[in-house]
């Protein structure tokens, strides 16, 4: 019985070992003997007695094994040897766990193993082996399943996504990679998306999330803007059809999951004063505390009150612009002024400080000193495709493009982007093979 659960694991590795050599009929035998059928947890379930159970309100870890018989001792120990791993006080109510029971010559119950859920995904397992124990952290193993959807958006992205049961995440994901390009505070009924991405599964029917988005399609105000995933450089970013970059100098909003409530203009009713003034900014209505990002690069040059304005932060950028953020209900962390800010980096709170009748941002530009319209910046591509590898984004963009429009063969899908070949590549003047359908930009109707 000596540390059961170190044995299993070895005995594991060997039996796999002796599997993936070519075997005889003998060793196809053992392994079919030797080779656990009912892995749970990373442990044989098959050798033991499992039992369920559910972490109640107020229930400490403490609580649980002494029902099954380990000594406040034990505890004590397994809390210190769980200290960097998996402190016992993050065991949270309403979540389940597993234990793993083996009874010994005269039938006494001992507890071998337990683990717990710590999410959809996670787990730990915690064993008991004599008198010493383990903490073995771990995750279930899932299915990457690839999809394809299309939806038309009545209100928001986020409500069409809830519409049509597509991943939430997806949502948020889509905005990360639009957000220099499509003005979601301007989503128009009719707007419409396709995308491409895979989906984690675990128990082969429970989603937990997304893996990679490999290409989307944004029809918006009777544009497309197209998401074409390319590694150029150190990482994979996302690109137009042309090879622009979706990445631009500024930010389409400092923010996300809000409303415009007051435009650009040099004539409002101001809401408190009642006088018509400039408001030479765009306010942004959401709730206090909503996180405000830098739309760009800069160096901090006011942080402060900012009268009216309440608390207030002033970034200066290439091209002489400025940006300005005001009424926030707080700065982040490290946010002083000379600080250097990178364009999406944390700086700040929405509030209602200042003349405010309620939670806002107040987003101002200025270009050499004077106001303009946030949300008419002209903006400036990062650096595009490079000659040297436009073929082979071509390559992936065409591919992409025909499985958005449900033209390509699974057997032709782009699965990695890391270190991709191109067919033909020493023949550089010959058509690449099978592009000749994928290469043709898709009809809009989907």
């Amino acid at each position: 019985m000596k540390n059961r659960f170190l044995l299993t694991i070895a005995g594991l590795l060997l039996a796999t070992a002796a599997c993936d050599r070519t075997p005889s009929a003998a060793d196809e035998d053992a392994c079919a003997e030797e080779a656990p059928k009912n892995l749970v947890y990373g442990i044989d379930a098959d050798a033991y007695r499992v039992e369920t159970g559910e972490v109640g309100s107020g229930e400490t870890l403490g609580r649980i094994l002494a029902a099954y018989g380990i000594s406040a001792a034990t505890v004590d120990r397994l809390d210190k040897t769980a200290r960097d791993i998996f402190p016992l006080r993050n065991i949270r109510a309403g979540h389940k766990y597993t234990a793993f029971i083996h009874e010994d010559s005269l039938n006494a119950p001992h507890l071998d193993y337990l683990a717990y859920e710590r999410s959809l995904t996670e787990y730990v397992v915690f064993g008991f082996h004599g008198d010493s124990v383990s903490v073995v952290p771990g995750a279930k193993p899932f299915e990457l399943r690839r999809t394809r959807k299309s939806a038309e958006i009545t209100s928001s992205l986020w409500g069409a996504v809830m519409q049509e049961n597509l991943p939430y995440a997806l949502a948020a994901e889509m905005e990360d990679i639009y957000q220099w390009t499509v003005d979601f505070f301007g989503i128009q009924k009719g707007d419409r998306f396709t995308v491409i991405y895979d989906e984690r599964f675990i128990d082969d029917s429970v989603s937990v999330g997304i893996g990679r988005v490999w290409g989307a399609r944004f029809t918006h105000a009777g544009k497309e803007y197209y998401a074409i995933p390319f590694r150029q450089g150190r990482k994979i970013e996302y690109w137009e059809y042309d090879g622009a970059s979706l990445r631009k100098q500024l930010l389409k909003a400092p923010l996300k999951y809000t409303r415009i409530s007051s435009r650009f203009t040099y004539a409002r009713k101001h809401p408190i004063y009642k006088v018509y003034r400039p408001h030479t900014g765009v306010d942004y209505a959401a709730p206090k505390g909503t996180p405000v990002h830098a739309v760009a690069d800069g160096v901090v040059t006011f942080k402060g009150w900012g009268g009216g304005g309440g608390n207030t932060l002033k970034i200066k950028h290439a091209g002489n612009l400025m940006t300005g953020y005001l009424h926030l209900s707080g700065y982040a962390k490290g946010i002083r002024q000379g600080s250097h800010v990178s364009q999406g980096q944390l700086i700040g709170y929405v509030g209602s400080t200042g003349a405010s009748t309620g939670p806002h941002l107040d987003y101002r530009i200025w270009k050499n000193g004077t106001p303009i319209d946030p949300l008419k910046v002209p903006q400036e591509p990062a650096e595009p495709i490079a000659p040297e590898n436009r073929a082979t984004f071509e390559f992936v963009r065409d591919r992409i493009v025909a499985e958005l429009n449900g033209d390509l063969p699974e057997e032709e899908r782009i699965t990695q982007l890391d270190s991709l070949v191109l067919p033909g590549a020493a023949q550089p003047q010959a058509k690449l093979p099978g592009t000749e359908q994928a290469a043709a930009k898709p009809s809009k109707s989907e």
